[in-house]
């Protein structure tokens, strides 16, 4: 009972949504690759989204994330996806968690079956647009997980496989130029998911997702203002200003559509919420702290120039005191010669 002990006490620490979606991700996955092993290598339509039958099997376009096709893509998703899960869940709670969840990898899904069934129309190759092709895996969460890590930690650095070192920002676009290289080389299922899944995430984080903790005189908010979590902030400069001018523009008729809230309907009045108002204020802390030290660095050296002067002033004679008196400080001699002087000179 001690050796179970240790293992069922890590389950139950695990947050539900996390345990839950780590559970179904391993038992999904190894019934594909049973049937997959079983029957040969056919597409398993009614566990993955396969475009030409997605409208038989409406289900897909959210549990088609729970089956990896293989061992290895199943070992990297159980080493990455549940740790980010549950440090959200943490965060955000249950509730947040699981639509994120949901929003994260339908939306993605939906966008990548109509592109196919677009290239279709324009091909009229259904073998290979609608059904030689089936979208599953968690590489959309694994973007949009990357992008809430860019909303929370931006400038967290870290170490990946031991040697390369890069801050948390950075990591979204790497692995989004990644995916962009994959679908021209002709991989565009899975990897088309991870451009759709950065989007879609982007999207929900910047204007939908309901802020829990960043309640601003009582009214929740909802979103990200931030200038750090723009449009514009993933990509290079020249890029920013046609990129404003078409994110102004289309987040103006989504408002006159009532498609985005508008900021008297819910957004943080305060740029990025109560989350970097607390940042704010720690950093203005931190600078406060810092020029103490500095002025106190600066000033010790007038102290003990002071104190040198002091000591090299020839001290006045006086005759020795008695036991009983208390002894005159420095300050009080001076005092008393002085007063001496002035009744020499009436």
């Amino acid at each position: 009972m001690a050796i179970l002990s240790t293992p069922l006490q890590y389950i139950k620490s695990v947050p539900p949504v996390t345990r839950f979606f780590t559970a179904a991700t391993l038992a999904s996955s190894t019934l594909y690759l049973w049937i997959r092993w079983t029957t040969g290598p056919t597409p398993v339509a009614y566990l993955t989204l396969v475009p030409g039958t997605s409208l038989f099997f409406p289900w897909t376009f959210a549990t088609s994330a729970l089956v990896e096709i293989s061992v290895i893509e199943l070992i990297i998703s159980l080493l990455v996806i549940p740790a980010s899960l549950a440090y959200f869940e943490r965060l955000w709670g249950t509730v947040e968690t699981l639509k994120f969840i949901i929003v994260c990898v339908t939306g993605p899904n939906i966008i990548g079956c109509a592109f196919n069934w677009i290239e279709f129309a324009v091909t009229r190759n259904a073998d290979l647009f609608l059904y030689g092709m089936e979208y599953h895996g968690q590489m959309a969460l694994f973007i949009s997980l990357l992008v809430a890590f860019t909303q929370v930690i931006p400038e967290h650095q870290v170490q990946i496989l031991g040697f390369i070192k890069a801050r948390v920002k950075r990591l979204p676009m790497a692995y989004l130029t990644f995916s962009t290289i994959m679908t021209l080389l002709g991989f565009q299922s899975p990897y088309i998911l991870i451009q759709f899944g950065w989007f879609v995430s982007w999207i929900y984080l910047r204007f939908y997702k309901r802020n829990a903790g960043d309640s601003i005189g009582g009214v929740v908010s909802y979103g990200d203002r931030s200038e750090t979590f723009a449009l514009t902030s993933w990509f290079p400069p020249f890029l920013h200003t046609p990129l404003s001018m078409l994110g102004n523009t289309v987040y103006k008729l989504g408002t006159r559509l009532h498609l985005l809230p508008t900021s008297s309907g819910g957004y943080s009045q305060v740029p990025g919420g109560a989350r970097a108002e607390a940042e704010r204020r720690r950093a203005l802390a931190l600078k406060a702290l810092d020029q103490r030290l500095a002025n106190s660095s600066s000033g010790s050296p007038t102290q003990s120039g002071t104190s040198q002067a002091q000591s090299s002033r020839p001290s006045p004679v006086a005759p020795a005191p008695a036991q009983n008196e208390r002894k005159s400080s420095p300050v009080e001699m001076d005092v008393a010669d002085t007063s001496g002087s002035e009744d020499e000179r009436r």
